[in-house]
């Protein structure tokens, strides 16, 4: 087996150099060769006999968008220990992670960082030899300019699928506002002081809901042979899940992949946002406002993630129901197309799903938007938009009231689903469509 690059902190001899040099070389080439989707001969309906082979790569396990600076903390949060709790999709056995300042006004001085595994749900703790200090070029510390990300060094690390990593940050001065994922359904944990390395998590006393400038997960290994994201909106995003149990319609999807015997080995990106919209941003910041729409970040969130193959598109909604409202169906399903065209021009393959119910909810007029959701519904069910659908709307509906959703899988607010309603969207996926072949793409 092919083991993943060496950390260039550790190329301390010439010897070293060389291997690591060789070794990143070989990863290059894995993912060069693996960099197209898998042909079939129907070009508007995919199928594939059997899962793409895996091969020593990089796969993406683990992903959050950034999506907003916390109003809390507008000089960061100095002399703090930031551990994020994150779940992979498919591991490996080694690791890097991915970090964003997005949202930042100036570069973000990290002076340490550590990545483990987790000891177990709602502790701080990690399990006993498996904390790695980062490195970032070769350097413990790394500065992240204003608008900008980075990625870690690879470490020697066994990453089990569906299980919790600690992603540990520290700085010691002010950094400006923190980049955050807001709606992250998982507890993670704050401490005084550089906290980083701490395996038994005593210190970490502060719970908090959120994950803080992490924004990837990758793995070395041969379990995935690639990834799927979700670009989505706060469905996507898991709003109104169990917390801190994963039950996400994208983790019950990572399940699926992971144990049907012909599913692809993908590993599972979720790049929901709640609020999200195709079309417009919502208010923030003049130079980065809060929440950028699906055109302004799918580059970033989705062209830009590691070894991905596929794309699940699962938004629209909130351009009918957030001010200002669009209630024109033709601009929102070319926002969706235009987002299709993107992918293609990759290669990648784009399932698409119709616009969930929202009758009931709160604000929610009848008359204005319901003829809009059914208008791109006909669009995306006629196969004028997307590769492939996956139809949410027939899914989660009422049958006695179609513009609703079915009170077994409402989580209350008639727009969320529960976990059961999440677990019945990741069913409905066709796991061949993601090994399809794009529409309108000469691959």
């Amino acid at each position: 087996m092919t083991r993943p690059p060496l950390s260039r902190g550790a190329a301390g001899a010439l010897l070293a150099a060389l291997v690591a040099v060789v070794t990143l070389v070989s990863a290059a080439i894995f993912l060069g060769t693996a960099g197209g989707t898998t042909s079939g001969d129907e070009p508007q309906r995919r199928r594939t006999a059997a899962a793409p082979a895996a091969v020593s790569g990089w796969a993406g396990s683990w992903a959050a968008a950034p999506a907003a600076a916390d109003p809390r903390a507008p000089a960061g949060l100095p002399g703090t220990s930031i551990r994020n709790v994150i779940h992979t999709s498919v591991g490996g056995t080694g690791a890097r992670i991915h970090l964003s300042n997005l949202f930042g006004n100036r570069p973000l001085r990290l002076t340490h960082a550590s990545l483990a595994v987790s000891a177990g749900p709602g502790t701080a703790a990690a399990v006993p030899g498996t904390m790695r200090r980062l490195s970032f070029g070769g350097q413990g510390a790394v500065s992240v300019p204003a608008g900008g990300d980075a990625v870690s060094d690879p470490v020697p690390l066994t990453v089990a699928p569906a299980s919790d990593l600690l992603v540990t940050l520290y700085a010691a001065e002010p950094s400006g506002p923190v980049t955050l994922h807001p709606h992250a359904r998982q507890v993670s944990w704050l401490a005084r002081g550089d906290r980083t390395e701490a395996v038994d998590g005593a210190a970490y006393t502060v719970r908090t809901p959120y994950w803080r400038y992490v924004t990837g997960l990758d793995v070395w290994g041969t379990q995935a042979a690639g990834s799927v994201v979700a670009i989505g909106d706060s469905i996507t995003d898991g709003v109104n899940s169990t917390m801190s149990a994963n039950r996400r319609w994208t983790d019950h999807l990572a399940e699926r992949l992971r144990t049907e015997p012909d599913a692809p080995r993908y590993g599972v990106l979720n790049e929901g946002i709640s609020g999200n919209r195709i079309l417009l941003g919502n208010r923030g910041g003049r130079e980065r406002p809060n929440n950028p729409s699906a055109l302004d970040r799918f580059d970033r969130d989705v062209l830009g993630r590691t070894g991905v193959r596929a794309v699940v598109v699962e938004l629209g909604v909130n351009d009918i129901l957030r001010r200002p409202q669009q209630l024109d169906a033709r601009r929102i399903v070319d926002g969706l197309r235009r987002l299709v065209a993107r992918a293609h021009t990759r290669g990648l393959v784009v399932v698409g799903s119709t616009l969930t119910p929202f009758g009931g909810h709160l604000g929610v007029v009848p008359a204005r938007q319901e003829p809009v959701r059914l208008a791109v519904n006909a669009e995306i069910r006629a196969g004028r938009v997307f590769d492939s659908v996956v139809d949410f709307d027939r899914v989660l509906r009422d049958p006695a009231a179609p513009q609703r959703l079915l009170p077994a899988y409402d989580s209350g607010d008639r727009l969320h689903p529960n976990d059961l309603g999440y677990q019945r969207m990741a069913e409905a996926v066709d796991l061949g469509a993601l090994v399809g072949r794009p529409v309108d793409a000469a691959l």
